[in-house]
């Protein structure tokens, strides 16, 4: 969230944010009722002032007539204070953060620019099966009794990919622990207030899925748990950036992806993921480095996993709200003859850790908001479509990466229908 401060000292660069942003906001709606706010607070200080001085020494009628009437007015202007909170609270609440200047300007997808590309695209002298063929095919996965237990793009791992799956996630777990990194495993059952802190609300909400309980929600990532991990906290600067990788399971309603990728297992759901998030002080130069090193992260286990890849510049129209700078990595996938979107990395400078009073304590003992940052390290099962499609073998069968062999206990998932 953006201060008001901020909004008031930027009022061109704020609207320009959020035209680039593809946002409608009323800034001069929102500074009215600032001013209003600013004139009514004074007032109420002006009146309680009043107030203090005439409830020394004993009242006569006109005092006792005067505290009465203050009162009545003090209860007035408070009143209309708190309506004209909620209001301004709520217009500002829809305001997306400020992109870096190094951003590039742009609508939609067709914006983003790509800044990095590794490996080599496989190619095959046969003729290649998608994920969705090779899972049936080798029973690795149940997408009809899937649709049948949990309903539309509901699914069932099974076999070695279930056993895959968990490698995948654990392989990533260790890796990121050992650049010391602290292991967290997060709730998926959340409050509404984390999910403001984190931006995914108001603008995502269509996207949550709402549980029976008064205020509990399901995360759609680790980000808004653990972001708000330290919510209306001050932390010590000494102690800073704080670096996690967490796990969680994931729930997204996908409620503007009907008639998109729903065969297979690209967009469902309910997934798992790992994800590392951090928080940091309020130094943007600091926030860039740990920015590419999450990237680099990411990067390493794509090429662990021997997956090509490639790195997205993502532009102000398709990098989402509390963002100020983020990449996306996208992985090969062999059947759609393109990439698909694995991860992404922003910087969200301190628009959450203002909207979950996250602080830091600094040397001079002033207090400043901190910095926050996140990356996805890998979610499954999409990952599983990359390994599936670039492995795949001639006979049917599947080769599995070789970091994961020792850890799934087989180094291929046999076609065992080949020959017959």
């Amino acid at each position: 969230m953006l201060s008001l401060d901020f909004i008031r000292a930027n009022k061109s660069k704020v609207i320009e944010a959020a035209k680039n942003k593809n946002r409608q906001i009323d800034i001069e709606k929102i500074l009215t009722l600032d001013d209003q706010r600013r004139e009514l607070i004074q007032k109420i200080q002006v009146l309680r002032e009043e107030r203090n001085k005439t409830s020394h020494g004993k009242p006569d009628e006109k005092t006792i007539a005067r505290g009465k009437q203050i009162k009545e007015e003090l209860k007035k202007f408070e009143e209309t204070l708190v309506d004209t909170l909620v209001k301004l609270d709520q217009l500002v609440s829809f305001v997306p953060n400020i992109p870096l200047p190094e951003v590039p300007v742009g609508k939609d997808e067709s914006g983003n620019k790509e800044v990095k590309k590794w490996g080599e695209i496989p190619k095959f002298d046969f003729e290649i099966k998608s994920h969705l063929d090779l899972g049936l095919s080798l029973d690795l996965f149940d997408l009809e009794r899937g649709s049948k237990v949990s309903g539309f793009r509901g699914y069932f791992l099974k076999n070695q990919a279930a056993q895959l799956q968990f490698a995948i996630l654990f392989y990533v777990f260790q890796k990121l622990v050992k650049k010391g990194y602290v292991p967290i495993i997060a709730p998926s059952i959340v409050k509404g207030f984390t999910l403001f802190g984190s931006g995914q609300f108001p603008w995502g909400e269509q996207e949550v899925y709402k549980l029976n309980d008064e205020d509990a929600y399901l995360a759609g990532t680790a980000e808004v748990p653990v972001t708000s991990y330290f919510s209306g906290e001050i932390l010590k600067e000494s102690d800073l950036p704080k670096k996690f990788v967490a796990f969680s399971p994931c729930f997204r309603r996908e409620a503007g992806a009907y008639g998109k990728d729903t065969k297979g297992l690209y967009r469902v759901h309910e997934f798992w993921k790992v994800e590392q998030v951090i928080i940091a002080g309020s130094d943007i130069e600091e926030s860039k480095k740990l920015h590419l090193e999450l990237q680099k992260n990411t990067e390493e286990i794509l090429e662990d996993f021997k997956i090509p890849y490639r790195r997205l510049l993502m532009c102000t129209g398709d990098m989402g709200e509390p963002q100020i700078f983020k990449f996306d990595t996208e992985i090969w996938m062999p059947h759609r003859k393109g990439y698909g979107e694995i991860a992404s990395n922003s910087i969200m400078g301190d628009f959450q850790t203002r909207r979950l009073k996250i602080k830091y304590r600094k040397k001079d003992n002033t207090t400043e908001y901190c910095y926050s940052l996140n990356d996805t390290a890998i979610p499954s099962p999409r990952i599983l479509i990359a390994i599936l499609e670039n492995y795949q073998k001639k006979d049917g069968s599947i080769k599995i990466p070789e970091v994961l062999q020792q850890l799934v206990g087989f180094d291929k998932i046999p076609n065992k229908s080949a020959g017959k």
